[in-house]
């Protein structure tokens, strides 16, 4: 190492890049800039990383200066090749090397957006391939006759209105642009002008950096998240690391934050919802009808259940999403008015509960549903009425689950008292369909 890298002090240089983009660019967090200028960094020693992570820079309208924070990202980062609209081919050529540029894409919503999302599903594939180290694309030149591996491996910034696609946002260190309010202003940016600036800026980084290259490839700094989320921070967390000052602390707390706001922001897909939507539904039941099910499912008006395709979601739609997780209806015997009814068991949903939804915020306490302990007043919020009652059996204890005042499936007089609700005996006794466990499958039909 010469005198004059020993002299280079990492958190300076960093300290710098975050003055420039500041002057800029108004941010929405102290840990959107860390992160920023952290990426920026990483760019230059892509060589070290296993991992590339994505840059998704969105707003929700125009305006909000994405345009001008990718601006000052073309500048400082490492190679930039910047483009409002390009094809799968010219992106597979251009990273083909093992020093790749930083692909730059401004304006993506136009690219997966709509319409077109579809016709650049091939563009979306290469991003998240290349968003790890040696997962090339593999093609059969007709001409040589030989397969030929293609290399997707590449930093890349996304800027648009809107969220990126799913898969890419997991990939990615998300900034959350906003407006500017009244009494915030910034530098204006002319690229002649203030260019110089940014590429001596984008010098000292590769400076700083490269002579640090195979250390950092060796890094494996403390995360403060797991999973591909690390995966995608851990660039990050390494420069920071390596800078040192309070950049170390700085960037962890960048990532939590982030990578909160991230997921508080995910549109979950459409089975995960509808996991979670069950949840609600059920309550504190230990059985429900599938037929009450998808009334409180579409009940919701800020649920897509009740415009899920032509007619609304169906019994057969809800079996078919949820034999992705294991779980299938059954027979099972409930109290009048429904008596021996398709339905779903808690038990059957707890495992994916527990795998896919967000944890519940509030304890589950069991409602006890005594006809003495009704209330007419309408239940708390984020509670159900109860809804019919599952018999007990041998070995096991249930609920009573019966209609309330407040119930939209019937009222006190849709159900008779419980003394007058015959209880299920043994097998093979008139009248019980022979079944003593009603709780339990008693078909193996499919799904409702």
């Amino acid at each position: 190492m010469n005198a004059t890298t020993e002299r280079l002090d990492g958190a300076a240089i960093l300290d710098r890049l975050h003055a420039t983009i500041t002057r800029y660019v108004i941010l929405p967090s102290a840990a959107a800039v860390d992160a920023v200028v952290l990426w920026i960094a990483a760019t230059h020693v892509q060589q070290a990383w296993a991992h590339a992570p994505r840059l998704v820079i969105r707003a929700p309208e125009k305006r909000c200066g994405k345009s001008r924070l990718l601006d000052v990202v073309e500048g400082t980062c490492h190679n930039p090749l910047i483009s409002v609209n390009l094809s799968t081919a010219a992106v597979y050529r251009s990273i083909g090397s093992d020093n790749p540029p930083t692909l730059l894409i401004d304006e993506a919503d136009t690219i997966f957006g709509g319409e077109n999302a579809k016709a650049n599903e091939d563009l979306r594939g290469l991003l998240n391939a290349g968003h790890q180290r040696n997962r090339p694309t593999i093609r059969w030149d007709i001409n040589t006759r030989t397969l030929e591996e293609i290399p997707t491996f590449a930093m890349a910034a996304l800027a648009g209105i809107g969220m990126m696609p799913d898969t890419i946002e997991d990939r990615a260190v998300v900034i959350r642009m906003r407006r500017r309010a009244p009494g915030e202003t910034v530098a204006p940016y002319r690229i002649r002008r203030d260019g110089p600036a940014l590429r001596k800026l984008a010098a000292d980084l590769v400076e700083w950096l490269t002579p640090h290259a195979a250390e950092l490839e060796r890094a494996e700094p403390v995360m403060p998240l797991e999973d591909r989320a690390a995966d995608t921070w851990e660039p990050l967390i390494a420069v920071a690391d390596l800078a040192g000052g309070d950049w170390p602390d700085r960037g962890r707390r960048a990532a939590e934050i982030l990578n909160a706001e991230r997921d508080g922001s995910t549109v979950a897909s459409d089975r995960v919802r509808l996991l979670t939507d069950c949840r609600a539904a059920f309550g504190n039941h230990d059985a429900i009808p599938t037929s009450v099910l998808l009334e409180r499912l579409k009940a919701d008006p800020e649920a897509p259940w009740a415009d899920y395709g032509t007619t609304g979601l169906t019994a057969m739609k809800l079996g078919v999403m949820l034999r992705e997780y294991e779980i299938r209806s059954a027979n099972i015997r409930f109290a009048l008015p429904y008596g021996q009814a398709k339905g779903y068991t808690r038990s059957d949903f707890q495992d994916a509960w527990t795998r896919y939804c967000p944890p519940v915020t509030a304890p589950d306490v069991r409602e006890t549903s005594q006809p003495s302990q009704a209330s007419p007043s309408s239940p708390a919020p984020g509670r159900l009425a109860l809804v019919g009652r599952l018999e007990p059996s041998q070995g096991h204890e249930h609920d009573d689950i019966e209609a309330r005042p407040d119930s939209p499936f019937g009222t006190p007089q849709a159900v008779p008292p419980p003394q007058a609700v015959p209880h299920l005996t043994c097998d093979g006794t008139p009248g019980t369909a022979g079944t003593a466990q009603p709780h339990l499958f008693l078909a193996s039909g499919g799904d409702a």
